[in-house]
């Protein structure tokens, strides 16, 4: 079995993990930060608290949009298709959904799943949490340039002449020159 195989299950827990969580938290943490900004910069956080759905909808596509893209090159390769990365990110997102609402029939569990959200109305925790995804991205960003700088640099390739040593070739001179004038005493 390949090494994918074996971690589909964990690469798809994971992945629906931080989806459900972001769904959950994502609006506590854009509320608390806003609450926060508006105290300092009140034009700017009337501004988010007016635009909060957005706002909500642009960090919740941050997650989607880094677990729909590292999630299936984890699980395909790099030689994936384009309808099966889109087959892969429809099923994680339809997980999401369908364990959400198992775990809304559990109270229990996600009594202690939203039992974290009162960390997040501290606003420093939530630009934390909020900017996870965006640094990830980065990361990945900057890991794939490094890759990519050292599979371009191309040892250096010996030339004939660092084979042979230099006075090697003077050595043929001098038995040219040799031989010519051995000739032009014979004429």
């Amino acid at each position: 079995m390949g090494k994918a195989t074996i971690l589909t299950p964990v690469y798809i827990s994971v992945a629906w993990t931080l989806m459900t969580s972001y769904q959950l938290f994502t609006q506590t943490t854009v509320e608390s930060v806003t609450k926060a900004i508006t105290i300092y910069l009140p034009t700017i956080g009337t501004w988010m608290a007016d635009k909060i759905d957005m706002i909500v909808f642009i960090h919740s596509f941050a997650w989607i949009f880094l677990l729909s893209s590292v999630i299936p090159a984890l699980l395909l390769g790099k030689q994936r298709g384009v309808l099966a990365q889109f087959g892969l990110c429809l099923t994680l997102a339809f997980l999401v959904f369908v364990i959400q609402d198992i775990l809304i029939g559990f109270s229990g569990a996600i009594d202690q799943i939203l039992g974290l959200e009162p960390l997040f109305h501290n606003p420093a925790l939530a630009m934390a949490y909020l900017s996870v995804p965006y640094f990830m991205m980065i990361g990945f960003d900057i890991r794939s340039r490094h890759k990519k700088m050292q599979w371009l640099k191309v040892p250096k390739i010996e030339t004939e002449t660092d084979y042979f040593p230099e006075d090697t070739f003077i050595l043929e001179e001098e038995e040219f020159e040799e031989e010519k004038l051995q000739e032009e005493e014979l004429i």
